[in-house]
């Protein structure tokens, strides 16, 4: 059995191993593991809701270990700190990115990190190594920018703001729907907009043109974005027409082509019996099997498992009985081959091969008036002409 039928066998097999107790119904927007529950010998999953709070779960148990609620906005995200487990970063519409120290039991920031004025934040990451971090923002008038901050000294607990150290401006002509750095090169960062564009660059660069290293086309409104690949060379992204491209960017200075596979509408080109595909949640790279994986689902909260490939998707197995209602995010942890999932029924869910849950009851569904609305605006086909 190769690598790949050994990790799609394991999908296949994850079951309920664990629900997360009934806590205030909200929608789980977003989640993040600790770098050491990555590990295996951690224990922390931060999830953001949807009534503005940062949750912390203990990442076996999921019980309740600590609640941030003092948001003012709608949140944008969440991420632990790669080099200290017990920091976790949100970003809010109201243009700030805020830090959190989980083993506090206080609703005060430890570092803020303020954008412009007019920056309403949707999107955001941190660098591999928590030097810098990254927001992006929607389209006020004509304006939408990556915002960049100096992350260094989050672990000293200086509660004062602190101010960007300057913004890219130029590379995206509309909201600015995702960001994410590389995995283990600190200096690349790709973003991806309502624009359609995906854009590479390295912030290593004096300016904003030098930094664009790459500029590929979705042809559509970007809602994910990712890297795969060895050494993490490949780009892709999804759209919110639940379309897929996929790009590889060590051909950049070749003469063959970086797209290795386009797909209009994933729906159509994944079956799957008695349960059709609805939407895509987003992507993730199985490094031991150097293979790329995507999420997607059904309003009643099935979850599809779909392998990729340069010749096209497959599906690997569908995960049903745990969510009632639209999977919204999840987090997948190769120590040992479990996935959590959050969705618009308030559950979160832990899977896990061959696992058996005490409580086979499905719980019925929940309706939550969610303080978030998704934004998707209509794209715009007249771009730009950029790079290759």
């Amino acid at each position: 059995m190769t690598a790949v039928e050994k990790v799609e066998e394991q999908l296949a097999r994850l079951r309920i191993a664990r629900r997360s107790a009934g806590e205030e119904p909200a929608y789980l927007l977003d989640m993040d593991l600790s770098r050491a529950a990555q590990a295996g010998d951690g224990r922390s999953v931060a999830v953001s809701c949807s009534n503005q709070s940062i949750r912390v779960y203990d990442r076996e148990t999921l019980r309740l270990l600590r609640e941030f609620s003092s948001h003012p906005a709608a949140l944008t995200g969440v991420r632990f700190a790669h080099t200290c487990d017990s920091a976790v970063f949100s970003a809010c519409s109201d243009g700030t990115v805020k830090c959190w120290d989980v083993r506090l039991a206080t609703q005060k920031p430890v570092q803020v990190f303020s954008g412009y004025p007019s920056n309403v934040f949707i999107s955001f990451d941190i660098g591999c190594s928590d030097l810098i971090v990254c927001a992006g923002t929607e389209k006020v008038e004509e304006d939408t920018f990556l915002v960049f901050w100096d992350a260094r000294g989050i672990t000293d607990c200086a509660s004062s703001a602190k101010e960007p150290l300057g913004v890219y401006s130029e590379s995206h002509n509309d909201d600015i729907t995702k960001i994410c750095f590389h995995p283990i090169e600190p200096n690349l960062v790709v973003s991806g907009s309502t624009d359609g564009l995906v854009n590479v660059f390295d912030i290593n660069k004096d300016n904003e043109d030098d930094a664009l290293i790459s500029t590929c086309n979705s042809d559509s409104s970007v809602s994910f974005i990712g890297w795969s690949g060895k050494d993490y060379k490949q780009v892709y992204c999804l759209t919110h027409d639940e379309g897929f491209s996929w790009w590889d960017m060590a051909q950049l200075d070749t003469d063959e082509p970086i797209t290795l596979l386009r797909v209009l509408d994933v729906r159509e080109s994944v079956c799957a019996e008695n349960h059709s595909l609805h939407y895509l949640v987003g992507g993730l790279y199985h490094e031991k099997a150097e293979k790329l994986f995507l999420i997607g689902g059904t309003s009643t909260g099935n979850i599809h498992l779909i392998s990729c490939g340069t010749d096209g998707l497959s599906l690997v197995g569908t995960l049903c009985g745990g969510h009632s209602a639209t999977v919204r995010s999840f987090c997948w942890n190769l120590a040992d081959e479990s996935l959590l999932t959050g969705g618009e029924d308030a559950q979160l869910l832990l899977w896990k091969p061959g696992a058996v849950e005490r409580s086979l009851t499905k719980k019925a569904s929940l309706k939550i008036a969610s303080s978030v609305q998704k934004r998707v605006r209509v794209h715009n086909s007249s771009l730009k002409s950029r790079k290759k």
